[in-house]
């Protein structure tokens, strides 16, 4: 058998100083044997042959367990590697019958009280600290190494589109714009929008000039250039100046243009389609597509910086914080402590009862499957030390009773004799 472990060494070596305290003690009783013979005293001779009796007859009951006396096969020796396939079996059976018994796993389990020994556990914040850096450490990481960028980024493309082609722009559009067509906010934000055309009109005057110039024939020599832009810019400052009077029939026209407008895409379907249409080839485009994809990249960015922080990551300490808070409500609420315990209790009951057989026959070939000498060394490694105490007992009763017999004969042969 291999010794792989501190504790396996530790306990070999407490076998063996337990092995060689119950031979000593036997030696002892041989020497005593021995000076009982030469100066001739019975009374310890009747306690030293009892001893040694009791000794060599409980080393040869504790060697058989494991294996052959001396490395005689003698009959019923060795019992554990011979007999280990009976002893799975029936330790299989002991287990089902015995421990899995409804009766008693109910105490058991009304003992355990899980939930509460839980939401204790949970609301420890070093425990809760724990879970959130097995979290954070390796669970977060393995996720994001393990799924594919192209896969996330095709999700939420797929998703996004999904979403938009579910919403109606075309009412969306006509319920935003249906206040216009009431009291003074049609008026008010045409005129502001005018106000903004004129002023940007003028302030683009040059460039008007420039437009203008670049238009004109060659021949002009530039000469008319002046009077055009002149034309144009006054042309359209008094069209603008006269739309801003809401008197004015280019005022009227274009409130019965907006009023139009706004009438079609309240009542026409064809114009909520066109709309739809339009704002959905919108966010096909490649700018739109890339920023949809860099959504994704920047949020595992932000996720694997967070992570880097250690006891500083925020993402860290809410995962902590939220395993204490579920672990303090928990705690605080009797109803669901209860829930949770009979939940657990009743599927426990459940698995463990309808698998009692499938658990007992796991148990059996389980140890069958284990090779009989390693199991038998094994074995001995654990208990054996407790088995030399026999060996020990064996011998120093053995001992006493061999005083008891030989002041039992005395007495007879005092008394009757």
């Amino acid at each position: 058998m291999e010794i792989s472990t501190d504790q396996d060494i530790a306990k070999l070596k407490a076998l063996k100083k337990m092995k060689a305290s119950a031979l000593s003690l036997l030696g002892f009783a041989v020497l005593l044997f021995i000076i009982a013979i030469y100066f001739k005293i019975p009374m310890l001779q009747a306690f030293s042959e009892a001893a040694m009796v009791g000794g060599i007859a409980d080393w040869f009951a504790v060697v058989a367990l494991f294996r052959h006396p001396l490395g005689i096969p003698i009959w019923h020796t060795a019992i554990i590697p011979t007999k280990k396939n009976e002893i799975g079996e029936n330790l299989g059976n002991f287990v089902s019958e015995e421990f899995l018994d409804k009766e008693k796993l109910e105490i058991k389990l009304d003992e355990l009280n899980f939930a509460t020994k839980a939401s204790d556990w949970l609301s420890e914040e070093e425990n809760a600290n724990k879970i959130a850096n097995v979290v954070s450490v390796n669970i977060i990481p393995g996720i994001l190494k393990a799924i594919k960028d192209e896969d996330i980024k095709r999700f939420i493309q797929v998703q996004f589109k999904e979403k938009l082609e579910g919403i109606n722009f075309g009412d969306w559009v006509a319920l935003a714009l249906e206040p216009l067509q009431k009291g003074n906010m049609k008026d008010q934000l045409l005129t502001n929008l005018l106000e903004v055309m004129s002023s940007e009109l003028t302030n683009n005057k040059d460039l008007i000039r420039k437009k203008v110039k670049a238009s004109t024939p060659l021949l002009s020599f530039g000469l008319a250039d002046k009077s055009i832009t002149e034309g144009v810019f006054n042309g359209l400052q008094d069209f603008l100046n006269e739309a801003k009077n809401p008197g004015s029939a280019v005022r009227v026209k274009i409130d019965e243009y907006v009023y139009d407008f706004l009438e079609k895409i309240k009542n026409s379907e064809e114009m909520r389609v066109k709309i739809n249409n339009m704002i959905l080839s919108f966010v096909g485009r490649k700018e739109v597509q890339d920023y949809i994809n860099g959504i994704w990249d920047e949020i595992k960015l932000s996720i694997t910086n967070d992570l880097e922080k250690g006891d500083d990551s925020s993402i860290k300490n809410s995962i902590s914080s939220l395993i204490q808070t579920f672990g303090n409500g928990i705690k605080e609420d009797s109803v669901m402590i209860d829930k949770i315990n009979n939940f657990i209790k009743n599927d426990m009951l459940s698995v463990l009862l309808n698998n009692k057989k499938v658990i007992g026959d796991l148990i059996s070939s389980t140890v069958k499957s284990w090779d009989g000498k390693e199991v038998s060394e094994k074995l001995e490694l654990e208990i054996g030390k407790d088995l030399q105490y026999i060996r020990i007992n064996g011998t120093l009763v053995g001992g006493i009773i061999g005083l008891v017999i030989y002041g039992v004969e005395q007495l007879y042969h005092y008394f009757i004799i």
